[in-house]
């Protein structure tokens, strides 16, 4: 029987598996997820979003993580860019949406904050937390460089710390994802490509915190 080489096999194009895209979004897009903080003091709950496309984030501490504080903190999302928020991913959390069993409930909180703004809510797959990566990383990213790595005394100084990585962050940190730009140099390149999708001219507009 005459043996083949199969290292000579022609290769078939549909036993290849196909390389997914990562989809591109115009800015606008944010990843919110809550991760829990320590200090001397006690825990906080540590309220974060993060646009996919500009990778400028937002945070916010606070000692309880409520539907209502979820709610005010996106609404605090929405005044600290200047641009138009299309869309909203987060998991499947009580801060963030009613549960299956609540279906017929009244509209969830977080939801019409969305609505209100002509927001799309989208939520995670359940038991697969991995699809809002891009605001985990941030947490990751976040207690790394704080509460990972030094101990604080009280929430002040967290605060602080907190505060003035995030602006480094967004205004400083050149990222290889952004082409080697800043988050807020990649706002302004988007605003003059796009101005239409700005609410508010940015010479007159402070971008900044509300932890």
């Amino acid at each position: 029987m005459q043996r083949h080489d199969i290292s000579r096999l022609p290769e078939v194009d549909k036993d290849k598996p196909k390389k997914k895209k990562f989809k591109k979004y115009p800015i606008g897009y944010f990843h919110i997820d809550i991760a829990e903080v320590s200090t001397e003091e006690g825990k906080l709950q540590l309220f974060v979003a993060i646009d996919r496309t500009c990778k400028f984030a937002y945070l916010e501490l606070h000692a309880k993580k409520t539907k209502m504080i979820a709610a005010e903190f996106l609404k605090n999302v929405i005044q600290s860019v200047p641009y138009k928020i299309h869309t909203i991913l987060t998991d499947n959390g009580i801060q963030f949406t009613n549960r299956s069993k609540d279906r017929n409930a009244f509209a969830h909180i977080f939801d019409r904050v969305c609505y209100e703004h002509g927001i799309e809510h989208r939520l995670t797959k359940v038991n697969h937390p991995w699809t809002n990566g891009q605001v985990e990383r941030m947490n990751r990213t976040l207690k790394d460089a704080t509460v990972k790595r030094y101990h604080y005394e009280s929430h002040d100084q967290l605060k602080e710390h907190l505060y003035n990585f995030i602006n480094a962050y967004n205004f400083a940190k050149r990222l290889k994802t952004i082409k080697g730009l800043t988050p807020y140099e990649t706002i302004i390149q988007s605003w003059t490509k796009d101005p239409e999708k700005f609410t508010i001219n940015l010479n007159h507009h402070t971008m900044g915190l509300n932890i």
